[in-house]
């Protein structure tokens, strides 16, 4: 089960080079607009400054943890050790974003936009790192031990791939003077490809270690095991990962905002940008073959007891599934539903954000992308809570850009990203990954061009 927690996360962090939760930051408050201000909230696709807008390919990538720095995931020696110290629990957000081909087009007042997405994320959300050391080391240890569990979160290995096509419709609904407010609204048709969740809520127990006998007693726990398509199978087996369109069009989900800008006098260029919006209202249901979606009820006495050391092993929900239902286990876990198809929301968020023109070159942004969700929810996916100071500066076609970014799971980070003509690079973290004291790490790139 140790390389399911946690190998498994770090494997997409590795190969998959590094993704970031807030998508974009810095580039999507760019005064130049367009397509990737419009992800941020459509309404900002009404103050495109060009007829068309379009993208070829972007991606954004993110590794976001409370354990583990920057030097130690380049170090990468004993990373289950050092991901399980300490008390408080254990959080991980791996999340990627690829936008494909995309097109805005700018009539009048009204502004159209249609994108291609694609989603991985992969999560460990609170979980107990007693537990976690006692699976991974426990089998090596020469100790007798008990350690008391008792936690009323829901301890959950979460992760959720699945495909966008999103229609944007934004209008310009006063222009006045110096005033422009502008309202947006999108549609994204979903694609889920593959999900898979086990959490335990409500874990009270003891784990008895003899000489690396690793045994639950006195335990109870409200357990769910869901998974589809591929990721029952094996986090590893990134061939898989680009089948994200793979279950056809099963989930509606919509982003509304809008805009304000007070502008310079006789002048079409601002000096203060806001806006508002909520992201990712809906959902979708998973209905592949594989699927599977069973709660158990975790019961455990005294004698006997639950051995652990059987999931050290484990490296799917399947292998899991399968420990769970052998007679010794079985009289542990009462199914009490199982399901076939199931609906996963997505993590709604609150966007709010304003952009001040301090002199002709020089800008700053401040943000917040605030969840509305609550990741102890099983059937959630999730992100974390930002908050962000952008300075940018502005010479032509060229911006610079340093995000000063503090987040739910890694804390402060700061970065830095330019945009030269349609191209631009950035990263929310590589200033302080750089110092090796960042426990998040990511990186954004692509191209666009406007006509």
């Amino acid at each position: 089960m140790k390389k399911y927690i946690l190998l498994s996360l770090i494997f997409l962090f590795s190969t998959s080079e590094i993704f970031s939760q807030e998508h974009l930051l810095g580039i999507t408050t760019s005064s130049r607009g367009g397509l990737l201000n419009g992800f941020n909230n459509p309404a900002e696709l009404s103050n495109m400054n060009m007829k068309f807008d379009v993208n070829l390919f972007n991606t954004s990538v993110n590794f976001s943890n409370n354990k583990l720095s920057f030097n130690d995931l380049l170090d990468g020696t004993n990373l289950e050790d050092k991901f399980f110290s300490g008390t408080e629990a254990a959080n991980v957000r791996v999340d990627a974003l690829v936008i494909g081909p995309g097109i805005a087009f700018k009539n009048g007042n009204w502004t159209y936009a249609i994108s291609t997405l694609a989603n991985i994320k992969a999560n460990i959300i609170n979980v107990d790192t007693k537990l976690g050391d006692a699976i991974q080391n426990g089998a090596l240890s020469n100790l007798i031990s008990q350690t008391t569990l008792s936690s009323l979160e829901n301890q959950r290995l979460n992760a959720a791939t699945w495909g966008e096509i999103d229609f944007s419709l934004s209008r310009k609904l006063i222009d006045i003077a110096r005033h422009q407010v502008n309202a947006g609204a999108t549609v994204k048709l979903l694609f889920p490809s593959a999900y898979a969740n086990f959490s335990a809520s409500n874990l009270q127990g003891t784990i008895q270690n003899n000489l690396g006998d690793i045994q639950l007693a006195n335990a109870s726990a409200q357990v769910n095991l869901a998974y589809s398509g591929f990721l029952g199978n094996d986090f590893n087996d990134t061939s898989n990962y680009a089948n994200f369109f793979k279950q056809g069009i099963n989930g509606v989900a919509f982003d509304i905002g809008g805009t304000y800008r007070f502008k310079e006098a006789n002048s079409n260029k601002y000096i203060i940008s806001a806006g508002l919006a909520v992201k990712n209202i809906g959902g979708m249901s998973y209905k592949d073959d594989t699927n599977t979606s069973i709660d158990y009820n975790l019961s455990v006495g005294n004698s006997p007891t639950l051995d652990l050391n059987q999931f050290e092993s484990a490296n799917s929900l399947t292998e899991i599934e399968t420990i769970l239902a052998q007679p010794q286990n079985a009289q542990f876990f009462q199914k009490t539903k199982t399901n076939e198809a199931f609906k996963v929301k997505l993590p709604t968020t609150i966007n709010a954000y304003a952009d001040f023109k301090v002199t002709s070159k020089f800008y700053a942004t401040a943000s917040i992308n605030q969840k509305v969700t609550d990741d102890s929810e099983s059937d959630v996916t999730t992100t974390q809570n930002t908050y962000s100071i952008i300075p940018r500066l502005i010479f032509g076609q060229f911006e610079m850009f340093a995000p000063q970014t503090s987040n739910e799971i890694s804390g402060f980070t700061s970065g830095f990203g330019m945009k030269i003509y349609g191209f631009y690079l950035g990263s929310s973290s590589i200033v302080t990954a750089a110092l090796n004291n960042s426990k998040q790490a990511d990186i954004y790139l692509g191209f666009r061009f406007g006509i």
